[in-house]
């Protein structure tokens, strides 16, 4: 009988599209995988407002979720945080054969939690929550995912990053021309001799001071952006500030100059190193990177 090993991923968003297209490329779930996408991106649309349907929420989970057979998604409903407190259509589970071991799909609103607890051997997060919860702060900062598990105290978590899976966006440095001298570099060590404000959301404040290093931040001054939805705004009124960003078009719109990439901001794959026995080893083996891209050394 094969065994089953459950997964903890994402309910929702970017992070759950990066573990489906994971697994449409390693196991072969291709269409199941862009049916659970096109059914959350149009629910998010109804959440925002930009689709009417014509059902109600119930009739509308009532016809994804097919219980009599095990192998179609199941979703759930979840309460979303905007005024109201309206229900929203999220994604609960979905067991896909891998051939020597089969997965269970969980969805949990916090993955990495759930693997801190010990309720999974392996799961998906961002890896943005791995620096702001258990990577210890220290004088120089951490550039990419190499540097993580580096910087992780065993005696606070077992667990550690396998792998990224390359839906990358970065945190990156961003400053008004005037901010820089003539012919400075925007990176790390400007920051090192920057003294004044750095604008940043809030929400990333120990996130910033891992990456960049408690060195680099010495004399700097954090201020948050009065509107979070105005953040490369903020950033252009203070002169210097980080911000995640995909391409930086519209850090340009604001007359912002782009600077080193400071951290990939991606969903990654992690392992409870106290939990991964077989059969979990043999899940993480189809659940890791193709052959092309780079893992972590654990």
């Amino acid at each position: 009988m094969t065994a089953t090993v459950r997964v903890a991923v994402p309910r929702k968003g970017r992070p759950l599209e990066a573990v489906l297209e994971r697994l449409a490329t390693n196991v072969g779930i291709g269409d199941v995988a862009d049916e659970i996408s096109s059914t959350l991106r149009y629910e998010k649309s109804v959440t925002k407002g930009r689709a009417d349907p014509e059902r109600d929420v119930y009739e509308r989970l009532a016809d994804y979720s097919d219980l009599s057979d095990p192998e179609r998604p199941e979703y759930t409903l979840l309460r979303d945080d905007r005024d109201g407190m309206p229900r929203r259509i999220v994604f609960d589970s979905l067991a896909v054969d891998a051939g020597d071991v089969r997965l269970l799909l969980v969805g949990r609103e916090e993955p990495f939690r759930a693997l801190r607890k010990h309720e999974f051997a392996l799961g998906f997060d961002s890896a943005d929550l791995v620096l702001e919860e258990v990577v210890a702060l220290d004088e120089a900062g951490i550039a990419d995912l190499a540097d993580v598990n580096a910087r992780i105290d065993p005696m606070e978590s077992d667990v550690r990053v396998v792998s990224g899976l390359g839906d990358t966006v970065y945190h990156t440095l961003m400053a008004t021309p005037e901010t820089l001298p003539p012919g400075a570099d925007l990176d790390r060590e400007f920051v090192r001799g920057y003294e004044g404000p750095l604008c940043i959301s809030p929400r990333y404040e120990r996130l910033v001071e891992a990456v960049l290093g408690t060195g680099a931040i010495e004399n700097v001054d954090f201020v948050y952006p009065a509107d979070p939805a105005e953040e490369e705004a903020a950033i252009a009124e203070t002169g210097l500030g980080v911000y995640l960003t995909v391409t930086g078009s519209t850090a340009r719109d604001h007359g912002l100059v782009l600077g080193e990439h400071l951290f990939p901001s991606e969903t990654v794959l992690m392992e409870n190193e106290a939990e991964v026995r077989p059969p979990a080893d043999a899940a993480k083996a189809v659940l890791s990177a193709p052959r092309d891209e780079t893992q972590l050394v654990v």
